[in-house]
C-alpha cells in the first residue's frame, strides 16, 4: 500500500471520526432535552423522540470505534480481517431503532385503547414544547446534514455514517411532524373533533413510527444477509465479472465459478480458477494481486483464487456429506 493510499484512508477516517464525535455529543444533547421536555409536557411522541437520541448517543460511540478498525487487514486474532464488524454495528443499530419503533407503536395503541375504555390520559403542557421543537429540529437538520457530507466526501463506503444520517432525518421528521400535530390538536380542541385531543399525542406517535418501520426492518434484514454470506447485489457481481475478465484472458485459464459477498464496506471475492496446467504458489499470488488491483478502482474487495474444476460446491458424487463412502473408483 503506497503513502498516497495511507494518507487517504487516514482522512477518511478522520472525517469519519469527527462526525460520529459531533454526532455523538449532539444526540446526547438531543436525548437529555427531549426526556425533560417530555416529563414537563406529558408528551410520549416527545420521549420517543428523547430515546431515539439517547439511543443514537450509544450507537455514536461504538461506531466510532468500529470505524477506526473497519479497514484493518486479518491478524492472528482475526484472521478474516475486521470489516464484519461494520455489518454487526449496522444489524444491531438497525435492530435498535425497529426495536424502539414498535415499543412506540405499542404505546401508543395501548394509551389509544386505554382512552377508548374510559381512561383519561394526563393533558398536555404546550409550553415547554415550543423551543423543544425549534432546537431540536434544527439540531438534526444539522446532523443530518455533517453525517450526508461526510459519507459523500468518505466515497460514500460507510454504512455507519449512511445509517446515521437515516437516523437523523427521522429523528428531524419525528420533531417537525410531532410539532405540526401539536399544532393541530390545539387547533382541534374548540371543532367536532376534540374527542381525540386527548389521544392526539399517541396518534401522532402510531402514523410517524408506521412510515418508518419497514424501513428500519430493511435495513435490518440487510446487516443480516451480510452476516450470513448472502451473495452481493447483482450489479456487484456484474461489475466483478467484467473486471477480472481481461486478467483470466490473460493468464489463460478458465473462471469455473465466481462469488461476490458484501461485508460492510468491503467486500470478498472468491474466483475459483481452472489454470489447465500446473500452477506455482507464486502464480496464484500474482493473479490475485492482479485481481485485487484492477478491482480497487471500481469496489473494495479482498480477493482470494481457488484453483479448482469444480467451484464452490462439489458435486453430489464427490461431496463426501452426501457420498460418505467416497468418489467412484477412477
Amino acid at each position: 500500500m503506497s503513502n498516497k493510499t495511507e494518507t487517504e484512508t487516514d482522512r477518511m477516517k478522520r472525517l469519519e471520526g469527527r462526525s460520529l464525535i459531533v454526532g455523538m455529543w449532539g444526540n446526547l444533547f438531543m436525548g437529555a432535552a427531549g426526556v425533560a421536555a417530555a416529563i414537563l409536557s406529558n408528551s410520549d411522541a416527545i420521549l420517543v423522540d428523547g430515546l431515539f437520541s439517547l439511543i443514537g448517543f450509544t450507537a455514536a460511540i461504538l461506531g466510532r470505534r468500529v470505524s477506526q478498525n473497519a479497514d484493518a487487514g486479518p491478524d492472528r486474532i482475526r484472521p478474516a480481517g475486521y470489516a464484519a464488524d461494520e455489518a454487526i454495528f449496522t444489524t444491531f443499530r438497525s435492530l435498535s431503532l425497529l426495536g424502539l419503533v414498535l415499543f412506540a407503536i405499542t404505546g401508543a395503541v395501548m394509551n389509544i385503547v386505554s382512552y377508548a375504555s374510559g381512561g383519561a390520559p394526563k393533558p398536555l403542557v404546550f409550553g415547554p414544547l415550543i423551543i423543544y421543537f425549534v432546537v431540536i429540529g434544527i439540531t438534526c437538520f444539522l446532523l443530518w446534514g455533517m453525517h450526508r457530507w461526510a459519507w459523500s466526501r468518505t466515497g460514500k463506503k460507510s454504512d455507519i455514517l449512511r445509517l446515521e444520517a437515516t437516523a437523523a432525518a427521522f429523528d428531524g421528521v419525528i420533531t417537525g411532524a410531532a410539532g405540526i400535530g401539536m399544532v393541530g390538536i390545539v387547533l382541534l380542541q374548540d371543532t367536532a373533533l376534540s374527542f381525540i385531543t386527548p389521544i392526539g399525542d399517541s396518534i401522532i406517535v402510531l402514523i410517524l413510527c408506521s412510515t418508518v418501520v419497514t424501513r428500519y426492518f430493511w435495513d435490518f434484514m440487510k446487516g443480516l444477509g451480510e452476516l450470513a454470506g448472502v451473495t452481493a447485489d447483482p450489479e456487484h457481481i456484474a461489475t466483478v465479472r467484467r473486471t477480472v475478465r481481461p486478467a483470466l484472458t490473460e493468464a489463460k485459464g478458465v473462471l469455473t465459478d465466481l462469488s461476490v459477498m458484501k461485508l460492510g464496506r468491503s467486500f470478498v471475492v472468491t474466483v475459483y480458477y481452472n489454470p489447465g496446467r500446473p500452477v506455482t504458489a507464486a502464480e496464484v499470488d500474482a493473479l490475485t494481486l492482479r485481481l485485487e488491483h484492477d478491482l480497487a478502482p471500481v469496489l473494495p474487495a479482498d480477493v482470494f483464487v481457488l484453483p479448482s474444476e469444480y467451484g464452490r460446491r462439489w458435486p453430489d458424487d464427490l461431496n463426501p456429506k452426501l457420498n460418505p463412502k467416497g468418489p467412484p473408483a477412477g
